[in-house]
């Protein structure tokens, strides 16, 4: 029950991920991967994305995306992980939605 994927992340976008966490004071960062089952003209099939509250998808903020890439082994028997809800922290308050950061 398993499947192994890779997604290439540019420098640049490296960068930018790391100076708003330092704005923001935060230790790290909540992604998405999204796998899907057909494959762009490019042989990818994986997306990566900043999470987002949802707050921010009721909104319709614009995803942060920050690379893309491919499945490259499975053995077909993917399951769903059970959800593990997280507390909001102090820090992650301090910010409105209008602010100019990209996540």
């Amino acid at each position: 029950m398993s499947s192994l994927s890779e997604f290439y992340v540019k420098k640049e976008t490296l960068k930018t991920m790391l100076k708003v966490l330092e704005l923001k004071n935060q230790d790290g960062i909540s992604l998405n991967v999204s796998i899907g089952d057909e494959t762009n003209e490019w042989g990818q099939n994986v997306s990566v994305s900043v999470s987002q509250t949802k707050e921010e998808r009721e909104a319709k903020k614009d995803k942060f995306y920050i690379g893309n890439g491919k499945v490259f082994w499975t053995d077909g028997k993917i399951t769903k992980a059970e959800k593990v809800e997280k507390t909001i922290t102090e820090n992650s308050k301090s910010f409105t939605e209008s602010s100019d950061l990209p996540f």
